[in-house]
């Protein structure tokens, strides 16, 4: 008798019969009084799976059934190692797919950064490109004349020497050097501004450490920082300048608005080109959590087949237990088993 959640068949003749219409025949099979009971519970959904927990009982009549022999025992302890390994993969393939989940949304949330980075870069260069506008205009409007050291001190008083850069060079302070120093991050880079096959780009992802990748984000946003704190001093400066020209004469006040647009435009250009740095950096690390999300996705799935294969073997060795035929169903347990452990050995090694 083979008892079930729902209802209970009897077993004649050399067929097992199952509710749903699932059939094992060609196999002898007799069942004792005692009922072996699979108890299916579900854990966990992955995504759109839903792990099963299995926890089988063997009665002590099946047990006293069997000999007390080395094959015996064997039997005996294979249903219980096959569910051992059957949960691990669960655990491991609901392991995976949590770990897909959190790169693809930290993906996501890189990507939004990458995108505020782009933002600022348009809107920099869009500035730079107002200025330069602005500069024609004036000159066309009116007779531009280049400010000197001596006049600009004489009608605002002494003047630092970085503003003075600023305002009769049109020259910022210094900006950082961007350097890439590490030949993987430079391919990388070169790949993803070429537009390179999605192959390509991912091969030369899975090359660069993702220290390496951090600490070039890190070094490009000091940089812009670095900057920004450079000019904040430039630009206060001029802000004040700019109040006391305006009420000065109009002609001297013409060349000081040239000299401070022809700045900003520098300015701007100079800043554009920071934010597109670190642009850059945040993509190649949208790509790389996106490549990962894959991989911990591929990995999930495969383990879940393992699961199966570790499940479908404790169901058949614990049909061997009451079996006629025991080495028989014992031997297709074995090698589900064995196999279902070799995949999820590979799985976790390689894949």
């Amino acid at each position: 008798m083979f008892q079930t959640a729902r209802e209970t068949r009897r077993v004649r003749d050399d067929k097992i019969s199952f509710p749903g219409r699932v059939h094992f025949s060609g196999v002898n099979v007799e069942f004792h009084a005692a009922a072996i009971n699979h108890s299916f519970a579900p854990t966990n959904r992955l995504g759109s799976r839903l792990t099963i927990a299995m926890k089988t009982q063997i009665p002590e009549q099946l047990k006293a059934d069997v000999p007390q022999t080395t094959m015996g025992k064997l039997l005996l302890v294979t249903p219980v190692v096959m569910t051992v390994i059957a949960t691990l993969l669960a655990g491991l393939a609901s392991s995976e797919m949590t770990r897909a989940q959190y790169d693809r949304a930290y993906a996501a949330q890189l990507q939004s950064k990458a995108g505020d980075q782009w933002n600022y870069f348009q809107a920099k260069k869009l500035r730079g490109a107002i200025q330069r506008n602005s500069i024609d205009l004036l000159q066309a409007a009116a007779e531009i004349h280049p400010l000197t050291a001596a006049g600009l001190e004489k009608t605002s008083g002494p003047v630092d020497a970085a503003t003075l850069d600023a305002l009769l060079k049109g020259a910022p302070p210094a900006a950082p050097t961007v350097t890439v120093s590490d030949a993987n991050l430079k391919i990388a880079l070169a790949a993803v501004e070429n537009a390179r096959p999605e192959d390509e780009i991912a091969a030369t992802l899975n090359a660069l450490p993702d220290a390496t990748l951090a600490a070039a984000l890190k070094s490009a946003r000091d940089n812009a920082t670095a900057f920004d704190g450079a000019t904040k001093p430039v630009n206060q400066a001029i802000d004040r300048l700019e109040k006391v020209f305006a009420v000065g004469d109009r002609s001297l006040n013409h060349d000081f608005t040239a000299a401070r647009i022809r700045f900003s435009a520098v300015r701007y250009e100079v800043e554009a080109r920071l934010n597109q740095a670190v642009a850059n950096l945040l993509e190649l690390q949208v790509r790389k959590n996106n490549l990962s999300a894959e991989r911990h996705h591929k990995r999930s799935g495969k383990f879940f087949f393992g699961m199966l294969a570790a499940q479908a073997a404790v169901i058949v060795s614990t049909f061997s237990l009451a079996a006629q035929k025991r080495n028989f169903l014992w031997s297709v347990a074995a090698i589900a088993g064995v196999v279902a452990l070799a995949f999820a050995v590979y799985v976790y090694l390689w894949v």
